[in-house]
């Protein structure tokens, strides 16, 4: 199947991506699209023959949890009523804790990376073939960005995604920003990732912008795609004929004439590799060992047992990001440090969105008291729950100092918390008081 060049759709960009010529597809959150009301843009572009690939980011199939039915159902339900081709995720755990170890549930709100062992490899193979079970087209998955490595890996990541793709017939979504915040953080490189990849496996690639502070590099799909991702995108495009590249951006979006520029410079890196690389394709085709469309003849090995041990390493590692525990022992405190920093500063600009009446209310000390929170209280129901909590928090406290925006912190608090609003106009009163403004 051939995609050709997309670009993520997002609300903020959707009259760009209208606007754009030589847009063949582009990419949705699938947990941000409603299936019975999907945005007029979307059905738009549809109705044009755009192609519209739903991309999940909370099944966690790399947790030690088997992938929860409902979100399978609601992934599937999105595929269908978009006519995708395929779905996509990522090979990432989400969540820790529960059950399976006994202990509190913890929500990461972010990917974040799975062990490269063959415990993981296990876990994450029969939760892959739930999960294709369930799905009424293919699946692909996509390699993450990493802050930190697990101490103890059995195998590279190019050795664990083609073991993945031979046990399960999984398709991959090779994002090449995220092997190059893998080789600023983790020392890897990219070309001996790629060199180990069965190409032919892949769906599709993701190309996207970060930035490097402290020696650590952030992947932040709000910052143009550097020339070091390019290359990689080149490098691959020089092994096989990606059937798909897609421009991810989620924030900070520059005007449309930016973001045409983007895309055309990911189609130069596309072309540059294929002119450089034909000969090495066809040698490559020539030696590759099949699995990518369907290599399911190696058998699963049993895991029993195997779950727990891996839900209790993920619910330590997780525990000590998002709870203040101890970092366990063999992780690099500095790293888990950042990445710990990294998720509660994610939590706030999400939180920032989903109520955006918080950062109204508190004005300039929304930020830092959410860090304040967030250092030792996970979040416990997704996002809107977190907001709830922080202003139910602090309330508690008896904070904000001022009597004003404590008083219009309360009255949020009990709108949003009880079965229903308690006063027609309340929030847009409260909003109005704070900003000044008349209507």
């Amino acid at each position: 199947m051939r995609l050709g060049t997309g670009i993520g759709w997002r609300p903020e960009i959707a009259d760009a991506v209208e606007a754009m010529a030589g847009i063949d597809w582009v990419e949705v959150v699938a947990e941000n699209v409603c299936p019975g009301h999907l945005p007029h843009s979307l059905l738009r572009l549809r109705e044009r023959g755009v192609t519209v690939v739903p991309h999940g980011v909370s099944l966690g199939l790399g947790g030690a949890d088997r992938p929860d039915a409902g979100r399978l159902t609601a992934l599937a339900e999105r595929a269908e009523a978009l006519g995708s081709p395929l779905v996509t995720e990522h090979i990432a755990f989400v969540r820790a804790g529960g059950e399976l170890t006994a202990s509190p549930r913890l929500e990461a709100g972010h990917l974040l990376p799975v062990p490269r062992t063959r415990d993981a490899l296990d876990v994450l193979c029969e939760n892959v073939r739930i999960a294709q079970d369930a799905l009424p087209v293919p699946l692909a998955l996509e390699n993450i960005a990493a802050l930190f490595s697990w101490p103890g890996e059995e195998l590279t990541e190019g050795q664990f995604l083609s073991e993945l793709v031979e046990r399960t017939g999984v398709r991959l979504l090779i994002d090449v920003a995220n092997l190059h915040t893998n080789h600023v953080n983790r020392g890897e490189d990219p070309a001996e990732a790629l060199a180990a990849l069965p190409v032919e496996a892949i769906a599709y690639v993701h190309v996207a912008g970060g930035f490097e502070r402290d020696g650590v590099w952030h992947d932040s799909h709000a910052h143009p795609v550097p020339r070091p991702v390019l290359d990689i995108l080149s490098d691959l495009a020089g092994r096989v004929a990606p059937p798909g590249v897609l421009l991810e951006r989620d924030e900070n979006f520059p005007e449309p004439v930016e973001l045409e520029r983007e895309l055309a410079a990911i189609r130069e890196a596309v072309a540059a590799g294929r002119a450089r690389g034909r000969a090495a394709v066809r040698t490559a085709a020539q030696g590759a060992v099949g699995g990518g469309a369907g290599g399911v003849g190696v058998l699963a090995r049993p895991v029993a047992g195997v779950r727990e041990r891996l839900g209790v390493a993920q619910t330590a590692v997780l525990s000590a990001l998002v709870a203040g525990t101890p970092v366990p022992e063999g992780f690099d405190r500095v790293r888990m440090g950042v990445q710990a920093r990294a998720l509660a500063a994610k939590r706030a600009g999400v939180v920032a969105k989903v109520a955006p009446e918080l950062p109204v209310i508190l004005g300039a000390g929304y930020r830092e008291a959410f860090l304040e929170y967030a250092r030792r209280r996970p979040m416990r129901g997704g996002y809107r729950q977190d907001a709830l909590d922080f202003a139910g928090h602090l309330l508690k406290l008896g904070r904000p100092q001022d009597a004003r925006a404590r008083r219009d912190l309360r009255e949020w608090w009990l709108d949003r918390a009880g079965p229903a609003p308690r006063k027609r106009g309340l929030l847009g009163r409260v909003l109005r008081r704070r900003t000044g403004r008349s209507s």
